[in-house]
């Protein structure tokens, strides 16, 4: 119901811009880029995401918002500069990226902001309001540091501490991330249906890029479903209390928001001593683990969804340094 809301809201909002006359929307365009117009250039952005971008109407709303953000910011720095939208400098697009280095953000982050800005031109070019391609050229430093340092998979002891402090409804939320390596957001869109404790099996149908895939259930994920189930799913004695209030009942969880889940999945760190880092680090615990048992990036890459192994490689595992300590060990 909420995705249906979203798409329903994202093309009402493109239509606005649809509903104009060619001319009428490249001046509109053209009086808003001159007037650094945020709201303005943010909503042609998004128009533009909702039709012409390769996944269309189906963008996802987190990508949506992360444009529309970078579009913001990067608007609010061509005011503060004076710079022309329309008619940017030569080296306009060079200076931003510096600027945001040099303040300290980190490239992964610059990366996100320079696609956004790149959107935003786009935007501006389908519009018709002007030619320019400011940032196709544009080059962001690589960070040599991995995703791993920069933000390592929470431990052992981390998981079980948590643990022991968490209801059902928390445990089983913990167990899907942290063995079944699922992002928040595949999590949150299960249903009943898409649970098979007998197989060990969940059915994620829209993971990143709104691709679908089988993963399998450890022996305590898949004791920790059976558990939820027969607790609060239908017909269980405490289903009143877990069922969703704002979303469709056969949804498992009852947090309809990555923010809410992120509210009480805090709260239930805090109470056990141990650092909330986010969703992620729980993702990056189950691909470290699997594979230290399965020596296969192929493999654990096909657990987390990735696309790509060079993802699970940069970012979500490792083998250990003395890997390969006993197969040397005869030499």
């Amino acid at each position: 119901m909420t995705l249906a809301l979203y798409r329903a809201t994202t093309l009402a909002q493109a239509d606005e811009w649809l509903n104009l006359h060619d001319d009428e929307m490249r001046r509109r365009a053209v009086q808003a880029a001159g007037d650094k117009d945020v709201g303005v250039l943010v909503s042609l952005t998004r128009a533009y995401l909702t039709q012409q971008s390769r996944s269309g109407v189906l963008t996802s709303g987190r990508t949506v918002e992360a444009y529309s953000l970078g579009v913001r910011q990067f608007v609010e720095y061509a005011a503060g500069r004076a710079l022309n939208l329309l008619r940017p400098g030569r080296h306009d697009a060079a200076r931003y990226v510096q600027a945001m280095l040099a303040a300290g953000r980190q490239p992964a982050g610059v990366q996100l902001k320079v696609a956004a800005a790149g959107c935003l031109y786009r935007a501006l070019r389908w519009a018709g309001a002007t030619e320019a391609d400011p940032f196709r050229d544009v080059k962001v430093p690589r960070d040599p540091t991995s995703g791993l340092d920069k933000r390592p998979p929470y431990s052992e002891d981390d998981l079980i501490d948590v643990l022991e402090h968490a209801d059902p409804h928390e445990r089983f939320l913990l167990f899907l991330i942290a063995h079944a390596g699922l992002r928040i957001s595949e999590a949150l869109a299960l249903t009943w249906a898409d649970l098979d404790e007998q197989t060990r099996r969940i059915h994620v149908r829209s993971g990143k890029g709104r691709k679908a895939r089988r993963v399998a259930m450890s022996a305590r994920l898949a004791r920790a479903s059976r558990q939820f189930r027969l607790l609060a799913g239908p017909g269980g004695p405490e289903h009143a209390r877990y069922r969703p209030k704002s979303r469709a009942p056969e949804f498992v969880f009852r947090y309809a928001t990555q923010q809410a889940a992120r509210y009480h999945l805090q709260r239930l760190f805090a109470r056990a001593g141990v650092e909330f880092r986010g969703f992620h680090p729980g993702r990056k615990y189950a691909g470290t683990r699997l594979l230290q048992q399965v020596k296969d990036f192929g493999r654990v890459a096909a657990h987390l969804g990735h696309a790509s192994v060079d993802t699970t490689r940069s970012g979500y595992a490792r083998l250990a340094a003395d890997d390969l300590k006993d197969e040397l060990a005869g030499w």
